[in-house]
């Protein structure tokens, strides 16, 4: 049963058709994994949240930042509203049963049997993987219950920037949500600077990749992950980033999932919805 990982596809559609057409994604047997970002941006969400919901449980979706936008802004959260392209989703008549499906996403999924851990963003270095599997179940219970709206008004910030276990309510929310599905870039000590969003060596003085900060407790996990397109498709100790920025004119990337063996990108160079720099 083959298992493919897709990368952000922020409402492209046809290009994932088209990447789907390349890796010869057969519905009745293979299975695929999305990184999150299925919407916003691009000209297509509402085709491609029902293209993946229809998949059942052929597909794994993890969410990202902008999934979670999509639900904040249908809980009345209009603090980034003008930032995507979410209105044909929002209006469309089967609006409802798409969120429903959305908010019961996972935030983190891990396949023991293949040996790797899915994710939209990072992990910050202070957390193994049973503290990150813990604190996406917090996060998944919180968007999956009856306090989940006021959650998603209470969503965005920067703060707190540091973890610790004594965290509680919505600054330990935030600070989870901030790391699953925006941390790009921390300090040694796990300081999340999340204003940071180019490409490896743009960073200010100080800080690092999540991925390569010293004595991170995750590194023995190979982890796939997307949500950075400055940095592309990239394979490194023990990580693969699959963002290779489709939506900017980039590829859109997959990558076969499979315990034992070589793992070779397939991509497909995208024409772009948007050009780097705009909104």
């Amino acid at each position: 049963m083959p298992t493919f990982a897709i990368g952000d596809i922020q409402g492209c559609y046809r290009d994932l058709r088209r990447l789907l057409d390349a890796i010869r994604f057969d519905p009745g047997s293979d299975r695929l994994w999305f990184v999150g970002d299925l919407v916003n941006r691009g000209p297509d969400s509402l085709s491609v949240m029902r293209f993946v919901r229809d998949l059942d449980d052929r597909a794994v979706v993890v969410l990202g930042n902008h999934d979670l936008h999509l639900l904040a802004l249908a809980a009345g959260n209009r603090r980034h509203a003008g930032k995507g392209t979410l209105d044909e989703i929002l209006s469309a008549p089967d609006r409802d049963e798409l969120l429903d499906w959305l908010r019961h996403r996972p935030l983190l999924h891990h396949d023991s049997d293949k040996g790797f851990t899915l994710i939209h963003a990072g992990l910050p270095p202070q957390w193994t993987l049973a503290e990150a599997q813990s604190c996406a179940r917090e996060l998944e219970a919180a968007l999956r219950g009856p306090q989940c709206q006021a959650f998603l008004l209470e969503m965005y910030g920067n703060q707190p920037t540091r973890w610790s276990p004594d965290l509680t309510g919505i600054q330990r929310l935030r600070f989870i949500t901030n790391c699953l599905t925006r941390l790009r870039f921390c300090t040694q000590e796990g300081a999340l600077a999340l204003a940071e969003k180019g490409d490896l060596g743009s960073q200010s003085r100080g800080l690092l990749p999540w991925f390569r900060v010293p004595g991170r407790r995750s590194r023995q996990e190979r982890i796939i992950f997307g949500h950075w397109s400055t940095l592309g498709y990239r394979a490194e100790d023990n990580v693969w980033a699959l963002d290779s920025g489709c939506l900017w004119g980039g590829a859109l990337t997959a990558i076969r999932v499979h315990r034992r063996g070589s793992i070779t990108p397939v991509q497909i160079p995208c024409r772009g919805y948007l050009r780097p720099g705009s909104n």
